[in-house]
């Protein structure tokens, strides 16, 4: 007899199977969107409690209140603080292509303040002539001249489709925090696990997802604003454009912000600029530095339980795969993996005590 039970839960699961294969695939144009509506959604989740205490059942109006927020407190000053980096890159590039800015020389003036030996290095490693320098920075310039054209262009093409992605994710955003509460627990139970292991696996992917926004993203923007003041407080042309680019540095753990600030301090000694290779290093090493160590403990208040090594090596895989998602994916993925494993050795020790414990008749 066959057992048409058994054949229509497999069909069930190959047709669940088929649909959201299909779902992902239809809605993959917008992933990137989608993923950020989610996260903008478990971030301010809070500040929409707080606004539904205050409107009691009406979660339409708390929504729309913290959507408006979240618009005014971050997405414009965010494009704002973009726009001005952007501008002041161009004129960086244009000032390298015009010969007003010269890394070569610049490089020169190091190599000649360095010791003997670590000339004598560099010139081993085909890095101790000006010529070859500048030949090599000839080609990186004309490299990165061929790739910001080609990006300028895919921006213009695509400027539609961003305005588009940028307003399904506000759309989504509403709904994801009106209707949040029956969401989360309606996906928890959707999931084929036992509802203890998803909902352990649930709570490590919020507290992941709120440590890395956080713990990474809030304290790089600090650490970026940082040094942004200190270049323009020595006089650091586009202060702004190497905030940015240290705001970007700082979220790799163990490398951080000195990426940045450290070439900037050797040029500023090599070059006699004294006092203000002073204020960098002491700016880089003290307020820069500590920055990550007392703002981290306050803004993520628990160990999410993540190795700096795994943190470094998921973030630069995930902005490799994801571009800027992977910022945050990267690490979630980690923690969702470590917390898998945890899981799986927990039930296999129990497995063995419980049949290693004497049976009582």
């Amino acid at each position: 007899m066959i057992d048409t039970s058994r054949i229509e839960r497999g069909g069930l699961i190959v047709l669940l199977a088929v649909v959201t294969a299909s779902l992902l695939f239809v809605v993959s144009g917008f992933a990137s969107a989608l993923l950020w509506a989610a996260l903008a959604a478990l971030m301010f989740s809070a500040l929409n409690e707080r606004l539904l205490e205050r409107w009691p059942g009406r979660r339409s109006l708390a929504a729309a209140m913290t959507l408006l927020i979240i618009t005014f407190a971050v997405i414009i000053p965010a494009m704002l603080i973009g726009t001005m980096v952007v501008q002041q890159a161009a004129g960086v590039f244009g000032q390298m292509r015009s010969g007003e800015i010269n890394f070569a020389m610049y490089f020169q003036q190091v190599h000649n303040a360095l010791p003997g030996r670590v000339q004598a290095m560099l010139g081993n490693a085909g890095l101790g002539t000006f010529e070859l320098v500048q030949s090599r920075l000839a080609d990186a310039i004309s490299s990165s001249a061929t790739m910001l054209t080609q990006r300028a262009l895919a921006i213009g093409a695509n400027a539609a489709a961003f305005v588009l992605a940028f307003g399904v994710g506000l759309y989504v955003t509403f709904f994801l925090l009106r209707d949040g509460h029956a969401l989360g627990p309606t996906i928890i139970r959707a999931l084929p696990l036992e509802h203890s292991v998803a909902q352990r696996i649930a709570d490590r992917f919020v507290a992941a997802v709120r440590a890395t926004l956080k713990g990474s993203v809030v304290v790089a923007l600090v650490q970026g604003m940082l040094g942004a003041i200190t270049f323009a407080i020595v006089g650091l042309p586009a202060a702004l454009l190497w905030g940015a680019l240290m705001a970007i540095a700082a979220l790799l753990p163990a490398i951080g912000p000195a990426i940045i600030w450290g070439p900037v301090a050797i040029y500023l000694f090599a070059t006699g600029a004294l006092w203000q290779g002073v204020v960098v290093t002491a700016s880089g090493v003290v307020v820069i530095g500590m920055a990550d160590n007392i703002l981290r403990p306050m803004l993520v208040g628990r160990d999410t339980g993540i190795p700096d090594w795994l943190v470094l090596v998921t973030t630069l895989g995930g902005i490799e795969l994801l571009g800027l998602s992977g910022i945050v994916i990267g690490p979630v993925v980690g923690a969702l993996f470590i917390t898998a494993w945890q899981i799986l050795t927990e039930q296999r020790l129990a497995a063995r005590t419980a049949s290693a414990a004497p049976k009582l008749d």
